[in-house]
């Protein structure tokens, strides 16, 4: 597969750049984005909800009247679930969401990814993201001639750039994030993926089976 090659300025380059078939034009295996997807998900909570048990609140544990003879019912204590402020039945304990996945489902995953990425149009090539200070006034203006002004989209760079990335935290609807932090579900999310041209090659050489 090839895509034509723009620059900053949204302007066709004359080049294209080749991207493998194996990677870019597989048939998606839908199963696994979803199992990749939800371990990322997963793996996102900290898992560190917690509701007090009866034996966890500090409330007297005088009996409330006598066992007999007021015409209601038993009760010892204040801290049972059926008072206002008494322990919970059963509530959230602290644990971990994670599960663990096999290397090649999550390459699968993310060839599946990336090809319905390609076979949708949302993926761009382009061929350098300069900035010589970190403004995001420059940065939206990148994204404006690209026309993606006010559209969702992502930025991948071949190496950490650090004048890219803090001229994007203040941008709403876009992110930055660099080949080797590409995931399927940041893939899926991405609006439009934007690829520079030194950004395929490490993605290919990652997702490339040994």
């Amino acid at each position: 597969m090839e895509i034509g090659i723009v620059n900053q300025k949204g302007k066709d380059t004359g080049r294209k750049a080749v991207l493998n078939d194996d990677i870019f034009s597989v048939k998606p295996n839908e199963h696994a984005v979803y199992l990749d997807v939800k371990q990322y998900l997963a793996n996102q909570r900290q898992g560190t909800h917690k509701a007090k048990e009866r034996s966890e609140i500090s409330r007297t544990t005088k009996k409330l009247h006598k066992q007999k003879g007021t015409g209601g019912a038993r009760h010892g204590s204040m801290r049972s679930p059926l008072y206002r402020g008494g322990g919970t039945v059963f509530g959230p304990r602290p644990h971990e969401y994670g599960f663990k996945l096999n290397k090649k489902l999550k390459t699968v995953a993310r060839k599946s990814a990336l090809s319905m990425m390609a076979s949708d149009n949302q993926i761009m090539v382009l061929d350098k993201f300069a900035l010589k200070a970190p403004k995001t006034k420059e940065y939206a203006s990148v994204l404006d001639a690209l026309g993606f002004s006010g559209k969702k989209c992502t930025v991948v760079l071949p190496e950490s750039d650090k004048n890219v990335y803090l001229s994007s935290r203040n941008f709403e609807g876009s992110n930055v994030l660099t080949a080797s932090e590409l995931n399927t579900y940041s893939i899926l999310n991405a609006g439009t993926l934007i690829l520079l041209e030194g950004s395929i090659e490490k993605i290919q050489t990652a997702l490339t089976t040994k």
